[in-house]
């Protein structure tokens, strides 16, 4: 697509959502409308509103009025809606198809001269590939899980986080009446940093995460350690992606159709199991699910949005496409979008926090 002037442009929310998608969209279209005169469309259900017709809506001043402190996104996503790889049910069976030649039709058809896709690296991927069919755009990094390596914190990090903190406070006090060891499973894929900083934020006893494997009889033996000097519950906060030494993840289900097929999930059981079993204590196993995912976004949350947002249409504005936008501390940066989804941004076994936390005597199961 030939570079021109803009006058009107499109935004997208991709993959799971999180607290902070309508704080970035009221960014976005307040700043085209008021600094720059450009209209907005918005693509309902992530890229399939440019796969499917009748999936888009002009985006006004006044439709975002009010929307900062709302979660989710006004809207919609889809995780299932991969241009490149798009599935359909024919004949009964499910097949894939190449639909991105419909997305550059549709982009034309609705006269949208540039693009933001708000999502995580699957999204963000998808946006490079329309980048190098010739789309201006830029991205705006989401997801709670934290683990986009070119930007120091994604929006809706913080928010998940403290719901996290808080639950596995509401849950200490149920395991300190009862003296029962309380399992809490947290989201975050292969990055263990909601469980890291959740864990430690709450004074957890045990976290595990997918960095560190972890060995069951040495997770035992701590809880029988900690029942030997009087203290009678305990609390481990474990990551979804967590796995045994020599082991592999549990996976909960596959989604062929998404673009990010394996679900994880389980883990808590397996280990909760394991302790009744060796050390013979009630064992209680919590999972926090996609409550992480939803509520009102954070103080932080909602300024970071809100940074992302303006600092995207002011990318498109001077003509620096093929970026996603990042926080650099204190600034406001961007980067390549093939350089923000080259690696994911996992915990650092020998790093600070994991330094921290084995220092106030927090075990790793290691």
């Amino acid at each position: 697509m030939e570079n021109k002037k803009i006058e009107k442009i499109g935004v997208l929310t991709a993959g799971g959502d999180c607290p902070g998608l309508n704080a970035v969209i009221r960014a976005v279209v307040k700043t085209a409308i008021v600094e720059y005169g450009w209209k907005v469309i918005g693509i309902r259900d992530g890229y399939e509103g440019l796969i499917l017709k009748g999936k888009t809506q002009p985006l006004l001043y006044d439709h975002v009025k009010g929307i900062l402190s709302w979660g989710g996104t006004i809207l919609g996503t889809s995780n299932r809606a991969n241009p490149f790889a798009y599935t359909i049910k024919q004949g009964g069976k499910v097949i894939t198809e190449d639909r991105s030649s419909i997305v550059l039709e549709r982009i034309k058809e609705l006269e949208i001269d540039a693009l933001i896709v708000i999502g995580g690296d699957g999204t963000l991927s998808i946006g490079k590939q329309l980048y190098e069919l010739g789309v201006p755009l830029v991205g705006v990094p989401k997801t709670i899980d934290n683990d986009l390596s070119a930007t120091d914190i994604t929006f809706g990090f913080d928010t998940a986080l403290n719901t996290a903190t808080e639950a596995i406070d509401k849950i200490r006090t149920t395991a300190e009446s009862h003296h029962r060891v309380m399992i809490v499973e947290v989201m975050g894929r292969y990055a263990g940093w909601i469980a890291l900083q959740a864990g430690l934020a709450s004074g957890a006893d045990i976290i595990l995460i997918p960095e560190i494997p972890f060995n069951l009889d040495k997770i035992c033996e701590v809880i029988n350690e900690r029942v030997q000097c009087g203290r009678t519950s305990s609390i481990i906060v474990v990551a979804e992606g967590a796995k045994p030494e020599g082991g592999n993840v549990v996976v909960k289900m596959i989604v062929d159709e998404s673009t990010d097929a394996i679900r994880l999930g389980g883990i808590g059981d397996q280990i909760a199991a394991a302790i009744r079993d060796k050390v013979h204590l009630e064992t209680r196993v919590t999972v926090l699910g996609h409550i992480q995912r939803g509520g009102s976004p954070s103080s932080f949350d909602r300024i970071l949005s809100t940074r992302f947002g303006v600092a995207a249409v002011e990318l498109l504005a001077e003509g620096k496409f093929g970026r996603m936008v990042c926080l650099k501390s204190p600034n406001i940066d961007s980067v390549p979008l093939s350089e923000a989804v080259q690696k994911l941004k996992t915990v650092d076994p020998q790093g600070e926090l994991v330094h921290i936390a084995r220092s106030i005597g927090v075990s790793f199961g290691d």
